[in-house]
């Protein structure tokens, strides 16, 4: 009989979040630093990354990356040296639809989100298929699969996100690199904290559950929650799992 182990261990390994300053990234950076493995975080604000890493105990494992630039994804990869995971985090949201949605804002949010996903992924395949070991996981959302108002630009760039998943999935699995994607619902972040406070001032209270509500689970998720996902995707007991998205959405896409 096979002997049966948790597996939820990353000790040994070397991973790699971007976005690592805050939220989600912030969250799997200190989850994984438990598990054992060594963590490096990158995010644009390079103040914010130390501070984090910081705090997670991993002083000297922060990078300030601007995931939109070729030549900085590339020194930043070089300096973190080999890695064993890449979890992609960096991202930005907008709120509009397709007719007032400027081509300005079109383009940021592809060049961070579907551009910078695109970057950080090569920068880490070629020494992953070299060393036929690796394991990506990239953050789309359910806004790329699920119809949501008003989020055009950013469905884009999320749907493209689970696309590139499967592609590295399908195109790598010989060389031994796992990928997959993981789509949550709304997840209460910094992000969301700012958003509100800057657009419903003095209604904070009422805007929060109107967020929560859109949950059939009744509330937004924790970054917590998202990286213990993370964490069982990464590690080597969900080794027989590639080319899959997995919504962690309360709900969202099959109970409303």
């Amino acid at each position: 009989m096979e002997r049966l182990e948790t597996g939820l261990s990353l000790a040994g390994k070397h991973s790699v979040v971007t976005g690592g300053a805050s939220g989600i990234g912030k969250a799997i950076g200190q989850l994984f630093s438990a598990a054992g493995a060594r963590v490096t975080l990158l995010d644009l604000n390079h103040s914010a990354v130390e501070a984090a890493a910081e705090e997670l105990s991993i002083p000297g494992q922060a990078i300030a990356c601007d995931v939109t630039d070729e030549a900085s994804v590339s020194e930043s990869f070089a300096a973190a040296g080999p890695i064993d995971i890449l979890v992609n985090c960096a991202g930005i949201a907008h709120i509009g639809t397709a007719l007032n949605t400027v081509p300005e804002d079109f383009d940021r949010l592809y060049r961070v989100n579907v551009r910078g996903t695109y970057l950080c992924m090569k920068a880490a395949l070629a020494d992953m298929a070299t060393r036929r070991s690796g394991v990506i996981l990239n953050l789309a959302s359910i806004a790329a699969t699920a119809g949501l108002a008003d989020r055009f630009a950013y469905s884009m760039t999320k749907g493209a996100v689970l696309a590139m998943t499967l592609s590295v999935a399908k195109d790598f699995i010989e060389s031994g690199i796992r990928a997959n994607c993981i789509s949550p619902a709304r997840v209460h972040t910094p992000f969301v904290d700012g958003f509100v406070a800057k657009h419903y001032a003095g209604h904070e209270e009422e805007m929060f559950a109107k967020l929560a509500s859109s949950q059939p689970i009744g509330r937004m998720a924790r970054p917590g929650e998202i990286a213990q996902l993370a964490l069982f995707l990464c590690s080597d007991a969900a080794g027989f799992i590639t080319g899959v998205d997995y919504p962690i959405d309360g709900g969202f896409l099959n109970l409303r």
